[in-house]
């Protein structure tokens, strides 16, 4: 009988290694079949908390931010298209790739938790996917309700929430209580409320892990 697991998973839509880590353990999870049964739990993390609307060109604010030239940029990013492509995920960074404020992404995500667990998963998903492969702006209202309808959710009622503003304290609360247990880098997966892994990790390194802890229960 496949054994309950919950995934709490701490990360960004403008995370490049959140969409990494979070396909690779879904590989793990499918690798795992029927040991397991995960229930997702996807909790706000902002990159960008200070962005503007009109956003910020990728490659001149990750120079900024991390003292990074052009090429390391560039190096970079190459180097997380090869992993997103083993793992059958299409990133495609372009001159034009913006990074955005993500707040409002957030309110929708959290909405869509209330919805159910493979709900929110879905349109986790699609967001990633409308920004690392089509280049879209994941915080744009008309994307987040096509996004929406897409993952089996109303498309009018994610209208409804983005323009009121609902879940902004709620997202408010998580990202702090998760900086209180010490979250400052994304991706950040906990199983079971005890076991954390950080980053863009292995299928292998996952399985392990969830292996492990399944092992430990009493």
């Amino acid at each position: 009988m496949a054994k309950p697991l919950k995934i709490d998973f701490a990360s960004d839509v403008m995370c490049p290694w959140c969409a990494v880590g979070l396909h690779s353990l879904l590989q793990a999870l499918d690798r795992l079949g029927d040991e397991v049964s995960p229930r997702f739990h996807f909790h706000p993390f902002e990159l960008t908390p200070d962005m503007p609307p009109e956003g910020e060109p990728v490659v001149p604010y990750l120079c900024a931010k991390y003292g990074m030239s052009e090429d390391q940029v560039l190096q970079s990013q190459a180097q997380i298209t090869q992993r997103g492509a083993q793992l059958g995920f299409t990133f495609d960074f372009r001159p034009d790739s913006r990074k955005w404020n993500t707040f409002d992404t957030h309110r929708l995500l959290y909405w869509a938790g209330e919805q159910g667990a493979g709900a929110q998963l879905a349109l986790k998903l699609k967001l990633l996917e409308a920004y690392f492969t089509h280049n879209r702006n994941p915080s744009e209202r008309g994307l987040l309700c096509e996004l929406a309808s897409e993952a089996g959710l109303d498309a009018t009622e994610a209208g409804e929430v983005y323009d009121s503003g609902r879940y902004g304290e709620e997202v408010r609360a998580e990202e702090q209580l998760w900086q209180r247990r010490g979250v400052n880098s994304v991706p950040t997966v906990v199983f079971d409320q005890r076991y954390a892994l950080t980053g863009g990790q292995p299928v292998e390194a996952f399985v392990e892990a969830i292996r492990e802890v399944l092992s430990h229960r009493g």
